[in-house]
């Protein structure tokens, strides 16, 4: 896939590329020193002229399984078979199994293209949420059970990532159209994950939480399918060009051990805010517990993900001199003071105070989620950024596991006071990844846009 360059350096050419270069759209593609300068919503307009129109809604509804399955197997396990610890473990499974299954989707589609893997995977994770809905129904033993919601978690379609690798194909030489799409990308998520667990909520309410397992399944296999034939996504890979490889000093598919080195500041960044996620969940569970209201956390947290996607959006809108380390490390910081203000609201017992502090928190989470994505892209080499995104995605979902975990232990020990402590330590290692973060003289590779593999 090609190099698009983030405002964490200058960009640079393709060796013997010409000064444009055809689009997904048949558009031509500015260098990255004559971009013009529009305005906000002229940037996010350019969105839908460079995917095409339906791609927006496509992508959106095909990443809203994802965003149902943790609590939509969490709800499904302990209410069939009586036993919330073990809807705890297959939550968990399903968790384990995205973190080992979305590397190696994104990994394969680097190699053979996105529609080849998702024609495979989303067929698969249909069949597997419907055999974890027989098991659960039919009282198979524990072990079917948590097999199952790993094959669920394995096979979910990695639509967020794989749609960012699109964005950066599509968004060659233009670092604000790109910062544009990987912003709205972000907003799309936060949307998803909170209107996720809604649908699934009402659906178990109205009818079953096997309804609302079969609703996602449902959702995965007409719009995951329609994602994976979409004319963003082409059926293979192009071997990639012998320029692309000497820019990138080695086989330009390299080791995954080789790209985790090169990518191992954002993915420690993206488990630092997976931890942040998941700590600040299970602490506003609990504090809704104590109040008598724990079927109301998920509402409240939802309060953390409106304030992330509307700033998300706004980062776009950020002079370019304001680069990708100062942006992490500033928002990040920004993180860190309203995570401590967080801390206070949740051992203050008012809950007016704790949704005004949530509300602050998530003001900061879309600037730092969408520079780590960014980041992540700008270091990875062309022919690997389908592994990177994924990993990053999967480096939050065990962070949100991780998080989830240790709050709930010291929310039952210590009491809700101290699990609100968690996210404010999350926050401090986002600052420290972001500093960490050394400058970077350039994209690893920028290779013409016909030579993406995977995407056009």
């Amino acid at each position: 896939m090609t190099r698009t360059p983030s405002p964490l350096a200058p960009a640079r050419p393709a060796p013997g590329a010409p000064a444009t270069t055809p689009g997904a759209t048949g558009s031509p593609t500015t260098p990255p020193d004559t971009e013009p300068r529009r305005g906000t919503l002229a940037t996010y307009g350019e969105l839908p002229r460079l995917a095409g129109k339906a791609f927006l809604p496509v992508a959106f509804l095909a990443r809203l399984p994802f965003s149902m399955i943790t609590i939509g197997t969490l709800l499904l396990v302990s209410t069939t078979t009586g036993s919330l610890a073990l809807g705890g473990l297959a939550s968990a499974a399903a968790a384990v199994g995205t973190a080992l299954g979305g590397p190696t989707q994104g990994s394969v589609a680097d190699r053979v293209g996105q529609r080849r893997v998702l024609l495979v995977v989303v067929p698969l994770d249909v069949l597997a949420v419907v055999a974890l809905v027989q098991a659960a129904t039919v009282g198979a033993p524990s072990g079917v059970i948590l097999g199952a919601a790993a094959l669920v978690g394995a096979f979910a379609p990695q639509i967020g990532p794989l749609a960012r690798v699109r964005w950066i194909a599509m968004t060659q030489h233009r670092p604000r159209t790109l910062l544009a799409a990987m912003g709205y990308e972000s907003t799309a998520d936060e949307i998803g994950f909170v209107l996720g667990p809604a649908l699934v909520g009402i659906l178990a309410s109205v009818w079953s939480p096997q309804a609302a397992m079969l609703f996602a399944a449902a959702v995965c296999a007409v719009f995951g399918l329609a994602f994976a034939l979409h004319p963003t996504a082409t059926p293979g890979a192009p071997a990639p060009s012998p320029a692309a490889q000497s820019a990138a000093g080695h086989d330009a598919h390299g080791s995954f051990v080789g790209l985790f080195r090169r990518v191992l500041v954002p993915v420690l960044g993206m488990l630092a805010m997976g931890m942040l996620f998941g700590s600040t969940q299970t602490a506003v569970t609990s504090f809704m517990r104590d109040a008598g209201a724990e079927e109301q956390a998920g509402l409240v947290y939802a309060v953390l993900g409106f304030g992330s996607a509307i700033t998300a959006l706004a980062v776009v809108a950020l002079p370019a001199r304001f680069g990708a380390r100062s942006r992490w490390v500033s928002f990040a910081s920004g993180l860190t003071v309203t995570a401590l203000l967080t801390f206070v609201a949740g051992g203050s017992g008012s809950l007016g105070t704790l949704i005004g502090a949530l509300a602050l928190l998530g003001l900061f989470v879309g600037p730092v989620m969408v520079t780590i994505f960014t980041v992540g892209g700008d270091l990875s080499p062309s022919s690997r950024s389908g592994a990177a995104m994924t990993m990053l995605a999967s480096a939050n979902v065990v962070g949100v596991a991780l998080g989830a975990s240790v709050g709930g232990q010291v929310a039952e020990d210590v009491g809700t006071a101290a699990a609100f402590a968690l996210p404010a330590v999350a926050a401090v290692l986002l600052v420290v990844t972001g500093l960490s973060l050394r400058s970077h003289r350039g994209p690893v590779d920028t290779p013409r846009l016909d030579e993406a593999p995977g995407v056009v």
